[in-house]
């Protein structure tokens, strides 16, 4: 395997952030945090690709699949924010500098963390045939996807419409998850990692820590308990939303 390539996206990552933050910080906007955050994922993917100048089946489908979910998600956040004026997780953030750089470099461990298996699989000179464990990781990236979309897109409509004004969703694949969404995104970069994991050897195993720090930060940190305090903020004296939330799984349907 090819370690530059690993060092020049970190480099690369960092100072996209950092570069991205002084422009945020001056303009005091938070509104193309999410867009840089996913451009960085689709630009890194894509130069790994030709850093390590294998050009494996397997390493083409995964960079394409990264692409593509970078694009939807990425083009997704940055119209949302666009039309909702603000993003309400950076509303003090961004009034600090300091702070605010402490975010925007939390996005740079974010991406590289995330990115990681792909990272190595693209640095890989050599390559094996494809089998079994790569269309598996590639199913459940697939299934991740349209998970993550269709929540997305169903939530999206649910907010349109304005007969909903001041209500929560809980039709769709939210009656039987309070989260579908982010339980899309732990898949399929949990497939992505499984297919990568199929030419690895060593330490590189430990790339593993890709989907558990994506499972990590939208489960304990920045995800689900931000939304859950700002949805008991909201609808906290309301009997549906209490009965919602006590009936409705929280990421996996029926589980937990």
């Amino acid at each position: 395997m090819d370690v530059s390539v690993l060092w020049k996206a970190g480099a690369l990552d960092l100072g996209i952030q950092w570069g991205c933050w002084a422009v945020a910080a001056a303009l005091g906007t938070e509104k193309f945090f999410d867009l840089v955050g996913s451009a960085t994922y689709a630009m890194l993917a894509y130069l790994s690709l030709q850093w390590g100048g294998g050009h494996f089946t397997r390493q083409k489908v995964q960079t394409t699949m990264v692409l593509i979910w970078a694009v939807r998600l990425g083009s997704f956040l940055f119209l949302r924010v666009m039309r909702e004026g603000k993003d309400v997780r950076f509303e003090e953030a961004k009034k600090d500098p300091v702070r605010f750089l402490v975010v925007w470099t939390l996005q740079a461990v974010w991406v590289f963390t995330t990115l990681l298996p792909t990272l190595i699989l693209n640095a890989k000179s050599r390559d094996r045939s494809l089998g079994f464990q790569d269309y598996l990781g590639w199913s459940m990236w697939a299934v991740g996807i349209l998970l993550e979309a269709v929540a997305d897109y169903q939530k999206s409509v649910f907010k349109a419409d304005p007969e909903n004004s001041g209500k929560f969703i809980q039709s769709g694949l939210w009656s039987i998850s309070q989260h579908p969404n982010y339980l899309g995104e732990i898949t399929l970069w949990l497939g992505l990692y499984i297919t990568a994991a199929r030419v690895m050897s060593g330490w590189e195993y430990l790339s593993v820590v890709s989907p558990m720090f994506v499972a990590l930060i939208l489960i304990k940190v920045s995800g689900i308990p931000l939304l859950d305090k700002l949805g008991m903020k909201r609808w906290g004296n309301n009997p549906g939303y209490l009965a919602y939330r006590e009936r409705t799984a929280v990421l996996v349907p029926f589980v937990w």
